[in-house]
C-alpha cells in the first residue's frame, strides 16, 4: 500500500464518493477488504515535460473504510506524497467535526446529506492553505464528460472530500434512534425535493461564497457636547463580502445599483444570497428585521439601546452568525479589564533576593490581585469609569474625544474588588497573563519579585550556572548539562518538574547529577528517593553506583526492608508497590528530593499510588517519563499537580478550562495558554530535535538489568544444582552435552518459566503476566514505545518465546506479527510489507531467522529479549531496523536477568575479559570447556536474585 497514489473521486451523495489507489508503475494495487478492483484514466506528466492519458488498474475504497488506511500515512514516511495530502485532509476534517461543524442539507440530486460547516475565515483559510498543498497525482483524474481532459480544482474537490466524511461519520447503526428515522441517519440516500427552500436558508452564507458586515457610522459628532450628546445619531451600513477577502468589498446599496458588477464578483445569485444570510443575521440580532422588508437592504437606524446592546451581546450574537461589526474609529469603544498580580510588598524585595520566590510559595504567603480597566488600551481610573457607568446614554466625553460604551457594561466593571489570591494561583496567573474571571479570560500583568520569577521561569535560553558535580564519574553531554541546569533552577525555587526527554536520552544519569549537586548545598542536602517500576531497580542501583562511586544506595523492597539511619546523601531505591504498602514508614523520613520515575504509573490521581505519593513530603519532587501524555490531558495534570500542588487547579477546573477545550480543538487560545503554564515546569526533548543532542549517535544502545521473579528464582537455583550434580559425575562427552543443556535451560528461565517448563499447549493457554520480569520490564517499555506512535522490533532465539510473548500481547489488545524459521518466503515478504505500512506496530522475530535479509525501518526500537552468544548476530539483526533508508534514531534494548548467567555474561561482553572473547567467537561450545568450578562461578545465582 505504501507505494500506492490515491485519489478522490466525488459521488452524489457525497457519503457515495470513493478513495481511488493506483500505483505509478502501472502494477495492480493489492486487495483489501471492501475494496472494488477497476480501472481508471489518469492525467499524468509526460517524460517531454507535458501531460498524458494513461489507464491504469486502480482500486476504490468506501471513505469509511479509507479512513483508518489515510489516517497513518502521514506517520510514515514511505507513503507518496498524495497518500500524506489525503491523510491531512482527513485530519482536517475530523477536526472540524470534533468541534460540532456539521450541517443538514440536500445534496445537487435533493438527497439527504450532511456537510462541514459553518466554518469561520480562519477554518476556510486552513482548507485553502491545504487545497494549495494538494499535489498533482492527489487529482490526477480528471472530471466525467470534459474534452479535452479537465482536472478538478484542488479547493472544490478538497471540499467534497471534507463533505463526504462528515456524511459518513454520523450514519452509525444507532443513528436512527437519534434522528427519529432513517433520514440523516442511514447509509441509503433519501430523496427529499420538498426540503430545498429550507437546505438553501440552512445554507445561506455558507456556500453562497457571500458574507455580511455592519458599519457602524455615526453623524452629528462635530457639534454634540458633553452636556448634549443626543446630537449625534447611530446608523448600520450593510456591507457584503465576496470569497476574496478585502478587495471583494461592496455595499449593499451599491449591490442593488451595479447588477453587472456585483453579478460578475458575487455571481448571479448575489442579492438573493444576501437576502438570505441577512435573514440568519436577522433572527440573531432582531434590530436589523426592518432591512427585510427594504426595497434596498443598505442601512438601519439605530436608537441608543441598540447601539449599547450592539456593543456587547448583539456583537457576539451577531459574530456566531457569520457578521462582524465595524466601529468609528474615531470612537473609543473596547472596554476592558486586566488585572495586576503580585506580592503586597512587590517593591521590596532586591531582584537577587532569593528569599522572595521561597515565601511568596510558602503556604501562608499572600499575593494581591487588582483590577484595572483600559478603554482602546488607555488606561481609566475609578472616577472615569464611575462616569461611564452612570452615563445616561452610550456616547461620553471623556480623554478629549468621544467613548462609546455600554453603561451596564461599565457598570458591572466597577463592582470588581481587589481581592487576595492562593501563591500558586498568583504563579499560574503570572505565566499564562490571563485568568479567568465568570467564564471569560482576563489579562494579568505580574510586578515585582514575582514578575522576575516569571521571567527566570520562562527564560527559554538562560545562562547556564551550574556544572557538573565534582563527585559524577561521568561527562555530561551539552544537552544533559543544560538539563541538569534546569533541575536545579526548578529544584532551587521550591518548585517541583516533570523531566519528560525521550527513552535513551539520559534522564537517570542526570537525575544523579542532580543528587549530587544537592549535596553541596546546606538547604538543598538530603537523602533522595527513588519510586519506579520494579523492573528498574536494577538499573537505578547499577547507575549510582557507575556514576556516583560512593554514594550509598539501598533498595527498600522485599521481605526484609529496612529504613533505619538513612544517611543524608543516600538513594533509597523502592518501586510503587512497595511504597503503597509501607507509606507511613516513607513519609517519616525527611527526604530532600522525591523522584517517581515511569512516572505515568500516577497518571490516574484517584488511584492508592497516586494518593501515597502525594503523603510523601520531600523538599522537591521531580517526575521523570518518557510520555507525559499518553491518552488525555488529565494524565498531565496528575504529574504536574504531584510535582507542583496547585499549579493546575483542581481537576474539575482544569478539564473546563483546558482539557475539553484543547481536547476537542475547539479553543485554540486555550492551547497556548496551556503551554505558557505547563513549559516552564516541563522538559521535553526528543533525539530528532536540532541541536539538542548532535554528538548523539543514530543508534543507542541500552542495557535493561531486570529481576527474576521468584517463580524464575526458584527454578533456577533448582536447576543449577540437579545439573551440577550430575555434569561432576559425567563422562567428557555427556559432560559437554549436560552444560549445554544447563546453559539452555537457565536463558529459558530467565526468559520466562512457561517457555522452560513448555507451557504452551494451545489447549491450555498458560498464565503469562506476573511470571517474568523480562515480561513486565517489556510491558513497560512497549508502554512508552506505542504511546509515541513507533515501531518496535522485538528478537528472541526461541520461536517458542516468540510465540508465547504474541499471546501476552494479545490478551492486552496489542497487534503483534510473528516470522520464524518455519515462515514461506512469500509469507515472510507479506508480513514485512505489513509492518513496514503500519498494520502492527509490534514484530516479533526469531533472531536467526530474521537476522538477515528483512528491510523493517519503521521501526525506531529494537528489543533482544534474550541474548545471543555472538553479538554481531545481534548486530544483524539490530540492522533490520538500523540500515540505509532509516530516517529517525533508533533505540537498542537488551534486557538482561540480573544477577543470573546473562548477567555474567554482559558483564564479560563489556570487560573485553578471556572468557567473553571466547565467546564471542564461538558461542556456547567454548563454555564446555570451563572446569567445574569456573561453570559454577559463571551459572550461580547473586546478591538480590537469590
Amino acid at each position: 500500500m505504501a507505494r500506492c497514489c490515491v485519489g478522490f473521486l466525488p459521488s452524489d451523495p457525497a457519503r457515495a464518493g470513493r478513495i481511488a489507489l493506483w500505483r505509478w508503475d502501472g502494477e495492480a494495487p493489492p486487495a483489501v477488504a471492501d475494496g472494488s478492483a477497476t480501472e481508471l484514466d489518469l492525467v499524468l506528466p509526460a517524460a517531454d515535460g507535458g501531460v498524458e492519458q494513461v489507464r491504469t488498474p486502480a482500486l476504490l475504497l468506501p471513505v469509511r473504510s479509507a479512513l483508518p488506511l489515510l489516517t497513518r500515512t502521514r506517520a510514515l514516511p514511505e507513503w507518496r506524497q498524495s497518500a500524506c495530502f489525503w491523510g491531512a485532509a482527513c485530519e482536517l476534517a475530523l477536526h472540524f467535526l470534533a468541534r460540532g461543524l456539521l450541517l443538514p442539507g440536500l445534496s445537487p440530486a435533493d438527497h439527504d446529506a450532511w456537510r462541514v460547516g459553518p466554518l469561520s475565515a480562519g477554518d476556510t483559510e486552513l482548507v485553502r492553505e491545504l487545497a494549495a498543498a494538494m499535489p498533482p497525482e492527489a487529482h490526477a483524474v480528471p472530471l466525467t464528460g470534459t474534452e479535452p481532459p479537465r482536472l478538478p480544482d484542488p479547493e472544490r474537490l478538497l471540499r467534497a472530500f471534507l463533505d463526504a466524511l462528515a456524511d459518513v461519520l454520523p450514519r452509525s447503526p444507532a443513528a436512527p434512534w437519534v434522528t427519529g428515522g432513517p433520514t440523516y441517519a442511514a447509509p441509503e440516500p433519501t430523496p427529499l425535493p420538498e426540503l430545498r427552500a429550507w437546505a438553501d436558508d440552512v445554507a445561506a452564507g455558507h456556500d453562497a461564497g457571500v458574507r455580511l458586515s455592519l458599519r457602524v457610522e455615526v453623524s452629528g459628532l462635530e457639534a454634540a457636547t458633553e452636556q448634549d450628546s443626543g446630537i449625534a445619531q447611530f446608523r448600520a451600513v450593510l456591507q457584503v463580502h465576496g470569497p476574496n477577502g478585502a478587495a471583494d468589498v461592496m455595499g449593499a446599496a451599491d449591490l442593488w445599483a451595479d447588477a453587472g458588477h456585483a453579478h460578475e464578483t458575487f455571481g448571479a445569485r448575489a442579492r438573493g444570497d444576501v437576502l438570505l444570510a441577512l435573514r440568519r443575521a436577522a433572527r440573531a440580532w432582531p434590530s436589523l428585521t426592518p432591512l427585510l422588508a427594504a426595497a434596498v437592504p443598505d442601512a438601519v437606524d439605530l436608537a441608543d439601546d441598540e447601539i449599547a446592546e450592539l456593543l456587547g451581546e448583539g456583537a457576539q450574537a451577531l459574530a456566531a452568525a457569520g457578521v462582524d461589526v465595524h466601529w468609528p474609529k474615531e470612537l473609543s469603544h473596547g472596554l476592558t479589564l486586566h488585572a495586576t498580580v503580585g506580592p503586597p510588598d512587590a517593591g521590596t524585595a532586591a531582584p537577587g533576593d532569593a528569599s522572595a520566590p521561597s515565601a511568596f510559595l510558602s503556604a501562608n504567603g499572600t499575593v494581591a490581585f487588582s483590577w484595572g480597566f483600559a478603554l482602546d488600551g488607555r488606561e481609566l481610573s475609578r472616577s472615569e469609569l464611575d462616569r461611564l457607568a452612570e452615563a445616561k446614554r452610550p456616547l461620553v466625553r471623556l480623554h478629549d474625544g468621544w467613548a462609546l460604551v455600554d453603561p451596564r457594561q461599565a457598570d458591572r466593571a466597577r463592582t470588581r474588588q481587589d481581592r487576595s489570591v492562593a501563591p500558586v494561583e498568583a504563579l499560574a496567573a503570572a505565566l499564562t497573563g490571563s485568568a479567568e474571571v465568570d467564564g471569560r479570560q482576563v489579562g494579568v500583568r505580574s510586578t515585582g519579585w514575582l514578575e522576575r520569577l516569571r521571567e527566570r521561569l520562562t527564560d527559554t535560553e538562560p545562562t547556564p550556572v551550574v556544572g557538573p558535580p565534582p563527585d559524577l564519574a561521568a561527562t555530561l553531554r551539552d544537552y544533559q548539562l543544560r538539563g541538569l541546569d534546569w533541575l536545579v533552577r526548578m529544584t532551587s525555587l521550591g518548585l517541583g518538574c516533570c523531566l519528560a526527554d525521550d527513552m535513551g536520552l539520559g534522564k537517570t544519569i542526570t537525575l544523579i547529577a542532580l543528587h549530587l549537586h544537592r549535596q553541596t548545598e546546606a538547604s538543598a542536602a538530603g537523602p533522595t528517593l527513588v519510586v519506579c517500576p520494579a523492573s528498574l531497580l536494577g538499573n537505578w542501583q547499577r547507575e549510582i553506583e557507575r556514576f556516583a562511586p560512593g554514594v550509598p544506595v539501598r533498595r527498600f523492597h522485599g521481605a526484609g526492608r529496612a529504613l533505619g539511619s538513612v544517611a543524608a546523601g543516600e538513594f533509597v531505591l523502592t518501586t510503587y508497590g512497595t511504597m503503597r504498602q509501607d507509606t507511613e514508614r516513607l513519609a517519616g523520613v525527611p527526604w530532600g528530593l522525591v523522584v517517581a520515575d515511569e512516572a505515568q504509573h500516577v497518571k490516574n490521581p484517584y488511584s492508592a499510588t497516586a494518593r501515597a505519593l502525594r503523603s510523601i513530603g520531600a523538599r522537591a519532587r521531580v517526575a521523570l517519563t518518557g510520555t507525559p501524555v499518553e491518552n488525555n490531558l488529565a494524565e498531565l495534570w496528575a504529574i504536574l499537580d504531584w510535582t507542583t500542588p496547585g499549579l493546575l487547579g483542581r481537576l474539575g477546573a482544569f478539564r473546563a478550562r483546558y482539557a475539553q477545550p484543547v481536547e476537542g480543538g475547539l479553543d485554540p487560545a486555550a492551547a497556548g495558554r496551556l503551554a505558557k503554564l505547563v513549559r516552564p515546569f516541563l522538559l521535553r526533548r526528543r533525539k530528532s530535535d536540532p541541536g539538542i543532542a548532535p554528538e548523539l549517535p543514530p543508534k543507542t544502545e541500552s542495557d535493561h538489568p531486570v529481576a527474576l521473579t521468584p517463580e524464575q528464582a526458584g527454578l533456577y537455583e533448582a536447576l543449577v544444582r540437579e545439573t551440577l550434580d550430575r555434569i561432576a559425575a559425567a563422562d567428557a562427552m555427556a559432560r559437554r552435552g549436560l552444560i549445554v543443556q544447563l546453559l539452555t535451560g537457565l536463558k529459558q528461565i530467565c526468559n520466562h518459566p512457561a517457555q522452560f517448563l513448555k507451557e504452551d499447549d494451545e489447549a491450555d493457554v498458560p498464565r503469562l503476566a506476573g511470571r517474568s520480569g523480562k515480561l513486565e520490564l517489556l510491558d513497560e517499555l512497549l508502554g512508552t514505545i506505542l504511546a509515541q506512535g513507533s515501531g518496535v522490533l522485538v528478537f528472541t532465539q526461541y520461536v517458542r518465546m516468540a510465540r508465547l510473548l504474541g499471546r501476552h500481547l494479545a490478551a492486552r489488545g496489542v497487534p503483534t506479527l510473528l516470522l520464524h524459521g518455519g515462515t514461506p518466503v512469500t509469507a515472510r515478504e507479506a508480513l514485512v510489507r505489513r509492518f513496514q505500512d503500519g498494520e502492527a506496530p509490534v514484530f516479533l522475530l526469531s533472531l536467526k531467522a530474521a537476522g538477515t535479509g528483512l528491510n523493517l525501518t519503521r521501526a525506531e526500537h529494537v528489543v533482544h529479549y534474550d541474548r545471543w552468544w555472538n553479538p554481531a548476530v545481534e548486530a544483524q539483526a539490530t540492522d533490520r531496523a538500523y540500515r540505509i533508508g532509516q530516517t529517525r534514531p533508533v533505540q537498542v534494548h537488551r534486557l538482561i536477568a540480573e544477577g543470573t548467567l546473562e548477567d555474567r555474561i554482559a558483564d564479560m561482553l563489556g570487560r573485553k575479559q578471556q572468557l567473553a572473547d571466547a565467546v564471542l567467537t564461538t558461542g556456547e561450545t567454548a563454555l564446555t570447556e570451563l572446569t567445574d568450578a569456573e561453570l559454577a562461578a559463571l551459572v550461580e545465582l547473586r546478591g538480590e536474585a537469590r
